[in-house]
């Protein structure tokens, strides 16, 4: 139309140009082992195993005697129904019927739980993260936390209109096995506790066989409070950056064992804080990164569930069903020169 002007597009920043030629590409080396393995991972008999059609009863124990009416389901068929509520975004009646169906062609001598027992059995459902078996060799552990959502506005009202007070959030913290990316500790607390608080009861949850040879994480958790830890668990190397205005806590003329903290820092001073992440093998830490991106990705940014108990129980479900995924195989990238 006459009169009107055409919205005039801003130009690119060159950084953010070069930024983007000199990006690094990668190329898959096993993509037809990947290829099935993502296939697999929507086949409904890897998720419902022959273990847990063995064992979907509640096995009676003669021994202990409980007050109340003797639980129907066992755990284990607890933890597969919600698994596929989780993996496959089911509501838990859609859940119940899903389930239902599958059993009716493979086991129909076995019910499904019903949505009222998955909810309230979930409340209480103790979910083990961990898949694989544990190795011998030490660990590196990267530490990090995200939130997730758990009722509010999506996000084109709140670009468009703000958000609301009703915005809450929960905050899963996880540490991640270097070596095989797979989630080894998870928890999950309120947006109000800070990442730093949570560092020790994650590594209690480590077995007493596992020895850890390095803990990453991020700025969030330089803190005394995680450094204490760290060393009272006689953990050698240690990869936080400190901030930028940090100082030194224990200065070489006091004596005694100096701290991680302040070795690395005099080190950043030395070398530079890029140098000091490489060495220190910091960039590693971008493997939590990856998983929450991986979790949010394949299990939504939200979390079903009202109350705290069940928040929890799905929460840890998603990382223990990425986990069962990686074990059908993960992709094998090299650099493109």
């Amino acid at each position: 139309m006459e009169g009107m002007k055409t919205p005039s597009k801003k130009p690119k920043p060159q950084k953010s140009i070069e930024k983007r030629k000199n990006k690094k590409k990668y190329k898959v080396r096993n993509w037809r082992e990947y290829n099935q393995s993502l296939v697999d991972r929507g086949k409904v008999l890897f998720w419902i195993t022959e273990e847990a059609m063995k064992n979907w009863q509640e096995q009676e124990d003669t021994g202990k005697r409980r007050r109340g009416k003797p639980q129907q389901y066992s755990d284990l068929a607890i933890t597969t129904a919600l698994t596929l509520q989780q993996v496959f975004r089911l509501p838990l009646r859609q859940t119940e019927g899903f389930l239902a169906s599958i059993l009716g062609k493979l086991a129909p001598a076995l019910e499904s739980p019903d949505h009222s027992t998955l909810s309230l059995r979930g409340k209480t459902l103790a979910v083990a993260i961990r898949v694989r078996p544990l190795s011998s060799e030490p660990v590196h552990i990267v530490a990090d936390s995200s939130g997730v959502k758990v009722y509010g506005e999506g996000e084109w009202k709140v670009r468009q209109h703000g958000w609301s007070k009703r915005r809450t959030w929960k905050k899963l913290h996880i540490g991640v096995d270097e070596r095989t990316g797979d989630i080894m500790l998870g928890e999950v607390t309120g947006n109000e506790t800070a990442d730093c608080q949570m560092l020790a009861p994650l590594l209690d949850a480590v077995p007493a066989s596992v020895s850890i040879d390095q803990v990453s994480a991020d700025g969030a958790y330089d803190k005394r409070v995680c450094y204490e830890e760290l060393m009272r668990r006689g953990i050698p190397s240690i990869a936080i950056p400190p901030q930028h205005n940090a100082k030194i806590w224990k200065h070489g003329n006091q004596g005694g064992v100096r701290m991680p903290r302040d070795e690395n820092l005099r080190r950043i001073r030395a070398v530079g804080r890029k140098q000091w992440k490489e060495e220190a093998g910091y960039h590693r830490r971008s493997m939590a990164e990856n998983a929450f991106f991986r979790l949010k990705t394949i299990f939504s940014d939200k979390v079903r569930s009202r109350t705290t108990s069940n928040q929890r129980t799905e929460l840890l479900l998603r990382c223990r069903a990425l986990n069962l995924m990686t074990t059908l195989g993960m992709p094998d990238t090299y650099l493109v020169a």
